[in-house]
């Protein structure tokens, strides 16, 4: 079934038709309509419950190097004609005279959904978010302390846009996204910790098929719990083993970034002019992947049009692309990669990652623990910052535990992961075959949000810093 229109396909052309008139050589159209609901419990009372509809489109127009660009939330013909009037002359005067658009829609075929959650009251999201909260305040506890705060939230988005643009493309997509998370502070003797987890995909309802929310909680709550028992993190260069998933965000962050074609121009990656060289590990394998359906960065079609795609940026060590939006790729005479993403109307698009991951090795991750005589298993990492420029990087480690005569042991206070991102991807000495997804992030870039994934399997990393706090 063909997905309607948001904006008839006439007045997109006359928009794109002023657009050009005025002296545009490349112009687009993007047309969104989101709606979103949210609900947030914390200590046991319903703080927030929200819900929200925004629609409005945004106007493209290119001349040689530069770029105008306007947004509107009216989506008359008269609203748009005026913003593609208004984008142009951002790029450059009007040079009179007309040319035509005649766009070639192009068929997707957006995740399939089983439960839209705009169709689901209001009283049931409540529900999770207090089921999510009785069990974790119900999680055995142990002589160090007991669960004190519970923070429960629930979020669902439905974001339906068109694009369409001067090449005559025509395109559409219905992206529908549901999340759930719980927080835990747990207080003892020791002090206060917390514990996480969250549970977000490119599905409907139907994520609470797949996920018991009671089960997220009590897992949450145990995570603060152990860490109040936790002895603090040693300091040093180490090795550290890195758990199925746990350590995605560290390369999305401290690679991924890097591979962007528009740093990768500004001269501001290490990986800059190095396609063809050998600049990780001969295991690692580096993708992203904007067509893993149901995941937190899936969907049809990027923010400008182009259809979702398998990228292999480095095989077997060698790296082979970057990744690309419209504008880079068509300056560079080669497609685009399916990564011109935007937060929405209001914002122009520019070279985001989707699901970015390391591919599976051989090794088990019983043998990589095993064959670890000393060092730090990292089950989860938290927050960090990076420089893209450099690749250097803090992480903070959220869960980590001792490894000790090649077993996993006692669990660690909170401290950091400091190294240098190209450095990590030589130091890969083992890859596990137990690929999974981490948690679903929102990766922010030049001041704009987008939903992504990613992932690993466990892998070690023969030397790595550790900032903790033991003597």
């Amino acid at each position: 079934m063909t997905e309607s229109l948001l904006v008839d396909e006439p007045v997109v052309a006359a928009a794109l038709d002023r657009a050009l008139r005025t002296g545009g050589e490349f112009a687009e159209v993007f047309v969104e309509d989101k709606r979103s609901s949210s609900g947030l419990l914390d200590d046991g009372k319903v703080e927030e419950l929200t819900s929200g509809r925004d629609r409005g489109a945004g106007i493209r127009v290119v001349v040689g190097e530069s770029t105008g660009f306007a947004h509107t939330a009216d989506l008359s013909e008269a609203g748009l004609l005026a913003a593609a009037e208004a984008a142009a002359a951002a790029a450059r005067g009007g040079s009179g005279g007309v040319t035509r658009v005649d766009l070639d829609r192009t068929p997707t075929s957006p995740a399939p959904i089983e439960t839209y959650p705009e169709a689901v009251a209001k009283a049931t999201k409540v529900g999770l978010l207090t089921q999510a909260d009785e069990a974790a305040r119900s999680a055995e506890g142990n002589a160090a302390g007991s669960i004190a705060q519970v923070m429960a939230r629930y979020g669902d988005s439905r974001r339906r846009i068109q694009v369409a643009n001067s090449d005559g493309l025509l395109a559409t997509d219905d992206q529908v996204k549901t999340l759930f998370s719980v927080s835990c502070v747990a207080v003892g003797d020791s002090g206060m910790q917390t514990g996480r987890e969250s549970r977000g995909h490119t599905i409907g309802f139907e994520l609470f098929d797949r996920y018991d929310v009671e089960e997220l909680a009590r897992s949450a709550a145990q995570r603060a719990l152990t860490k109040l028992q936790a002895r603090p993190a040693p300091s040093g260069a180490m090795p550290v083993v890195v758990g199925p998933g746990g350590g995605g965000v560290l390369f999305h962050e401290a690679c991924g970034h890097g591979l962007e074609a528009d740093l990768v121009a500004k001269s501001a990656s290490v990986f800059a002019g190095r396609v063809g060289e050998l600049v990780a590990s001969p295991s690692v394998t580096l993708i992203d992947d904007g067509t893993m359906g149901g995941e937190w960065g899936h969907f049809a079609i990027d923010d400008e049009g182009r259809p979702a795609q398998r990228n292999v940026l480095i095989q077997d060590g060698i790296l082979t692309d970057y990744m690309w939006d419209h504008l880079r790729a068509r300056k560079e005479g080669r497609p685009s990669s399916g990564n011109g993403r935007r937060e929405s109307y209001k914002h122009l698009p520019m070279v985001r990652m989707t699901n970015t991951y390391i591919a599976n090795g051989s090794d088990t991750p019983a043998d990589i623990i095993a064959s670890t005589p000393n060092g730090v298993y990292v089950k989860q990492l938290g927050g960090g910052q990076v420089n893209t420029a450099t690749g250097d990087f803090v992480f903070g480690m959220t869960e980590a535990y001792l490894i000790t005569d090649g077993e996993i042991g006692e669990p660690l206070r909170e401290g950091n992961l400091i190294g240098n991102g190209p450095e990590v991807l030589t130091r890969i000495d083992a890859l596990g075959n137990d690929f999974a997804m981490g948690s679903p992030g929102t990766c922010g870039k030049d001041g704009q949000g987008v939903p992504v994934g990613d992932g690993t399997p466990t892998l070690r990393v023969e030397s790595l810093t550790i900032g903790g706090t033991a003597a």
